[in-house]
């Protein structure tokens, strides 16, 4: 049996692949990182929920090519995040057919040097030439400058802003009519 994770996309720097139990420690430092921590759902997580999202819901096999994919440095194989779109789900459970929720979620010691807009750029070019996704959508949190300069840098479009204990920008990227 082969072991080796399936690529499902690169970049210049990046790979984006199957998670494999190899990825276990550093995807647990990102969830247990309360800088990674405070723009995704706020406190971070403890070791052993860390190891029960990843053996549950990261490690699980992909059945299609909308995921969160592990997130690798070409060069050294070094884990430095999660990335990918995923289903856009609607408030009931459902899913808006044709539109894809992009996620970059990148370790901190990787903050500044440019992976978050170089995935992005990978899976918006994946989402609308490989997936034929109408629309990626994407929110973050409002105190989160930094994405919001990413997302800005990769063409999205502040759609509205959700207001609350957590208040979020709610930001669209509509397949260009070229493509």
């Amino acid at each position: 049996m082969d072991n080796t994770p399936q690529i499902i996309l690169s970049s210049v720097r990046l790979l984006f692949r199957q998670h494999i139990m190899a990825d276990l420690d550093a995807y647990c430092a990102m969830e247990m990182d309360p800088d990674v921590r405070r723009y995704v759902g706020g406190a971070p997580r403890s070791r052993e929920d860390s190891e029960r999202r990843f053996m549950d819901g990261a490690l699980k096999p992909v059945t299609d090519r909308l995921s969160m994919w592990a997130t690798v440095l070409k060069e050294t194989g070094q884990y430095v995040g999660r990335c990918g779109v995923y289903p856009h789900f609607k408030d009931d459970g459902g899913v808006f057919e044709g539109e894809g929720s992009l996620g970059l979620y990148i370790a901190r010691q990787y903050w500044g040097q440019g992976f978050a807009t170089e995935a992005g750029r990978a899976f918006i070019d994946f989402g609308f030439n490989e997936l034929n996704l109408k629309r990626i959508v994407t929110m973050v949190q409002v105190e989160n400058i930094a994405s919001v300069h990413v997302l800005e840098k990769l063409g999205f479009e502040l759609a509205s802003t959700e207001h609350g204990r957590r208040s979020f920008y709610h930001f669209v990227l509509d397949k260009p009519a070229d493509l």
